[in-house]
């Protein structure tokens, strides 16, 4: 619709010279520019606003009414100190749009707030192609521009913590490298994960486990500086970059405290949860020149510190390398050997250190490799707890412990119990008290001749689940033990809380009670805090006459290692302890343990 000449607005609106037709024409044409989301400012070829719609109005804060007839520079200001005036030369043959492409620009509303804008404007030509004014379009990028980014900082952190991802981690461990080569300075890689993160998110739900992820991540960004890098691989994996470090050294420092830090509990929905955390390092320029060398040679190191107990850092080596290619192999051969059936159970005794005779077995499983021979536990179950293997395993070794014990009844040997050593994996499944039910229908031992050893470590990650555990499997029947007591460092009054029948001292504790008198105090306290909650106590790793003299003066209860047995296949603790020197049936003294008293008397 083209303008009246010389017509005033009031004129136009008024309709003294616009018919009926054309007045509903100019309003339906009002309508439709005040319903579209971008600005639009129309000035005259003086450069006088003759017109904006709605979403002007709102970006500008100019209103139409104070807008009309005003100069554009005064209603739309950019802080790039454009002119204040904007004049449209007329002219025939002008190209149609000046501007076809959109110009990012900040706009000053008239409250002086800025405003992101991207600018586009358009001639506009009479009947006879003279430009009579200009067109102006602004949008408003401001939510563009936030999600732009946020996309960008997606793209370059992990969703769950917020941490730098594998992405920003490249970039960030690059520029260390060149700053310090720059400087000649050091870089240090530390891997890490969280030990046993698995068990609690199939205990407590991927949620807890979320939230004890974002927690770890918070308190690793508080280990470190604002130059060095946290950040999240995936699961429950971090690195950390360490960057201008005076010797490679250094870096021990910040693995001790990131340690020391991820000890302490974390209180999650309601969950006090303890975990530890196992730390590879590998340092620049010393173990590797790029990258990705780096990244590799520290996850080395990390398998070799979980190999090493966990909850601890080790630095790479050249010869981890071949350690972790034998672990490799060892873990896919591990995969098919339960079903080959290359797992055997062996037994080793447990002796009451007042009587001399047996008063239990610990199952302990062996791997019958075709190739490798008999390997001990130590070689693969650390492997299978990582791979996921762990509680198919466990569940075996339960399962041949309960018809182990079942059978020996059923040829009329002594009654004795059996004790298994639970992994976290089992321990966890919701399913596990059902599943040694089962164990003990199928096999026919009765519940009482089953003894279950957890670990500290188990009962600490939490504290209100396990009592729950472990108070189902005390009223099938079950007895329940602490194996290696003393090395979780857990909190002793959560003891009570535990319907525990016996502590394992740990053997590191045992084997040092004469060669280091400092763990004999030790020993002693844990052996009268277990009679004072009416506990067993079992000593584990007796190797020397020295130590059963110790350890029957303070009157421990039972003991169990190499001085009295190696652990063996059950048809040959057939005959070297069950059967009597007459051949019948029945449970042999030790020979050791009366020369033990002797010498103690």
């Amino acid at each position: 619709m083209r303008p009246v000449p010389g017509a005033s607005r009031r004129a136009v609106m008024e309709g003294r010279f616009l018919d009926q037709q054309q007045v509903a024409e100019l309003e339906r044409a009002r309508a439709t520019l005040d319903a579209i989301g971008e600005a639009l400012v129309n000035i005259d070829h003086s450069g006088s606003v003759v017109y904006i719609n709605a979403a002007a109005e709102a970006i500008t804060g100019w209103s139409r009414a104070e807008a009309i007839g005003r100069a554009f520079g005064e209603v739309v200001q950019f802080s790039d100190g454009g002119p204040r005036t904007r004049r449209v030369d007329a002219g025939v043959g002008e190209p149609h749009h000046r501007s076809v492409a959109f110009v990012e620009r900040a706009l000053i509303r008239r409250d002086g707030t800025e405003c992101p804008i991207e600018e586009r404007t358009a001639l506009v030509h009479d009947h006879l192609g003279s430009v009579i004014g200009e067109v102006v379009l602004l949008r408003d990028v401001t939510a563009v521009r936030a999600l732009t980014a946020r996309m960008a900082h997606l793209a370059h952190h992990d969703l769950l913590t917020g941490l730098p991802n594998r992405l920003l981690l490249a970039d960030r461990l690059a520029r260390a490298l060149v700053l310090a080569d720059r400087h000649q300075r050091c870089v240090a890689v530390l891997f890490l994960d969280i030990d046993r993160f698995k068990h609690i998110n199939d205990s407590l739900g991927h949620s807890i486990g979320d939230e004890l992820l974002h927690a770890v991540g918070r308190e690793l960004t508080m280990c470190v500086r604002s130059s060095d890098t946290v950040s999240r691989q995936g699961g429950d994996e971090f690195v950390v970059v360490l960057s201008e470090l005076e010797r490679p050294e250094d870096a021990a420092v910040g693995a001790q405290k990131i340690v020391t830090a991820i000890k302490r509990p974390h209180l999650v929905s309601g969950h006090e949860l303890h975990v530890s955390v196992s730390v590879g390092i590998c340092g620049y320029p010393q173990d590797g020149h790029d990258a990705e060398t780096l990244l590799r040679n520290a996850d080395i190191a990390l398998y070799r510190a979980k190999d090493a107990g966990r909850d601890c850092y080790e630095f790479f080596r050249p010869e981890m390398k071949r350690h972790a290619i034998e672990r490799q192999s060892i873990e896919a051969e591990l995969h098919g050997a339960l079903k080959r059936g290359e797992f055997v159970l062996h037994c080793q005794p447990k002796i009451d250190l007042k009587s001399g005779a047996i008063s239990g077995m610990e199952a302990l499983i062996r791997w019958q490799h075709p190739r490798r021979g008999l390997v001990g536990p130590g070689q693969f179950i650390a492997i299978a707890e990582d791979c996921g293997l762990i509680a198919p395993i466990g569940c075996w070794v339960v399962e041949e412990a309960c018809r182990q014990a079942q059978g020996w009844q059923d040829a009329g040997l002594p009654d004795i119990p059996i004790s298994v050593n639970i992994s976290a994996a089992e321990f966890r499944n919701k399913h596990f008290v059902d599943h040694i039910r089962d164990i003990l229908a199928d096999s026919r031992l009765a519940p009482h001749y089953l003894e279950i050893e957890v670990t500290e470590t188990i009962l600490m990650i939490d504290a209100g689940a396990t009592a729950t555990t472990l108070g189902r499997l005390k009223d099938m029947g079950v007895r329940l033990a602490i194996d290696d007591f003393g090395t979780g460092f857990s909190n002793l009054s959560y003891l009570n809380r535990f319907p525990i029948d016996a502590l394992k001292i740990d053997k590191s504790f045992v084997q040092q009670i004469v060669a280091a008198p400092s763990d004999a105090p030790i020993v002693s306290a844990v052996i009268r805090m277990a009679k004072s909650l009416k506990q067993r106590v079992i000593a584990e790793g007796v190797e020397t006459s020295d130590q059963v003299a110790f350890l029957v003066a303070e009157e421990c209860t039972e003991g169990q290692g190499f001085y009295f047995s190696r652990p063996m296949p059950a048809s040959q603790l057939v005959e070297s302890m069950f059967l009597r020197s007459d051949g019948r049936a029945g449970l042999r003294q030790t020979d050791a343990l009366p020369h033990a008293q002797r010498r103690v008397s």
